[in-house]
């Protein structure tokens, strides 16, 4: 990305820590080309547009069967499964180039507004001792485990083995002591906070935070624990999710991961069904990082409708994913298209490509207004073997409207 990056994966992450935002670097002289690894901004002339669009009518004039698109689609489970088993954590590279695209996510240290712990009740970190604020506290032993969400198989069970519906839509304001209306079981008992692993009167996992962001399609929280580690904020709290348990598993290995600080969890966007660990109007940022290229097209729409549910009034989406005729969409070959523009990698996830228009059209009608939508087209350079790749991302920004009082 930056022109010392030394490692670029498919979505552009890198070795490289720090990177000044896109847009600053112009190839004026094509002579200068492998002067730097990468360029901004690279302008496509009508030949280069052509040759790009000649190359998908190529490779999407073949088709994948009905019953091998349904395989890729009913285990696309089994297949992130896969790659995150193959991976492990060494394929993407940490995101810290997210706070310079997306400086919203370094929010302000605030040591002013700790939650209050009331006698023996504390903060969901077992065994450990923290810092809030000026205050040293001694964190109770709890057991996350044995009451919280089931993340393996996408349930959510009390201790007696309930599936917990949803928690109440309606609240406003969970960052109050309580909510209104308790989460039910399916005898219509009510359930509290305890069935979630969290102590005391808290009715979710960080709700006694200030700011509350969401990673969809977190991975293996490359993203997440640069946000934990530039946020020292104990209001800031973050919850992640997965379509891959695997994936999950290894961010609560992570030595940075905490139960005080992150609640990571199995969760599939596009199952409407699945009841979230927040109720909606709660998450001041959601976060889609080269995810929503992975939902198939049909389903897209009723994901970011979900998604900007969960937000509070004034809420932000932030999303970068891939554009159309980038690079990887062109290297694919005949046979791994599953509809237009939307393809199937050789490990069997599967990924689209936007245009500015088609994300704006789904944001918009989620009800969200636009804040940014621009294509970083990109020209990166590989100086020892002497070749040129252009690169297209897309970077948006949709907030929820406030409330006219």
């Amino acid at each position: 990305m930056s022109g010392e990056a030394v490692t670029t994966t498919d979505d552009g992450d890198t070795a490289q820590q720090k990177r000044p935002q896109f847009g600053t670097r112009f190839l004026t002289n094509p002579e200068n080309v492998f002067q730097h690894n990468a360029w901004d901004n690279v302008s496509w002339d009508d030949d280069k547009l052509a040759e790009a669009q000649k190359k998908v009518e190529a490779n999407s004039s073949q088709v994948l069967e009905p019953d091998m698109q349904d395989k890729y689609e009913n285990e696309a489970d089994q297949f992130w499964n896969g790659f995150y088993s193959q991976h492990q954590n060494r394929f993407f590279k940490d995101r810290h180039w997210l706070f310079t695209e997306f400086p919203e996510l370094a929010t302000s240290v605030n040591t002013q507004h700790a939650p209050e712990v009331k006698g023996d009740q504390s903060l969901p970190e077992s065994g450990a001792a923290c810092q809030i604020g000026e205050a040293v506290r001694t964190i109770n032993q709890v057991s996350i485990g044995h009451n919280r969400c089931e993340d393996s198989n996408l349930e959510t069970k009390t201790e007696h083995g309930a599936q917990i519906s949803q928690l109440d839509s309606t609240a406003t304001d969970p960052g109050q002591s309580a909510i209104d209306g308790l989460s039910k079981d399916e005898s219509g008992s009510e359930v509290r906070a305890e069935s979630f692993g969290i102590p005391g009167d808290w009715e979710y996992p960080g709700q006694w935070a200030k700011t509350r962001m969401l990673e969809v399609g977190c991975g293996v929280g490359n993203t997440v624990f640069p946000i934990l580690q530039t946020n020292n904020d104990p209001d800031v709290f973050v919850y992640c999710c997965d379509f891959s348990d695997v994936a999950i598993n290894l961010v609560k290995e992570h030595a940075d991961y905490t139960p005080r600080r992150c609640h990571a969890f199995v969760f599939d966007i596009t199952d409407e069904t699945t009841p979230l660990p927040f109720p909606d109007n709660s998450l001041d940022i959601v976060i889609l990082i080269f995810v929503l290229s992975a939902v198939h097209p049909d389903k897209m729409q009723s994901s970011v409708n979900r998604l900007a549910r969960c937000l509070k009034p004034g809420g932000l989406i932030l999303l970068r994913d891939y554009g159309r005729y980038d690079m990887a969409q062109l290297r694919f070959k005949t046979g791994r298209c599953l509809s237009e523009h939307f393809y199937v990698r050789g490990d069997g996830t599967r990924v689209y490509f936007f245009t500015q228009d088609e994300l704006r059209d789904l944001f918009t009608k989620a009800g969200l207004e636009e804040e940014q939508n621009m294509v970083d087209r990109r020209l990166q350079v590989n100086r020892g073997r002497q070749l040129t790749m252009y690169r297209v991302w897309i970077q948006c920004k949709y907030r929820k409207p406030v409330a006219e009082s």
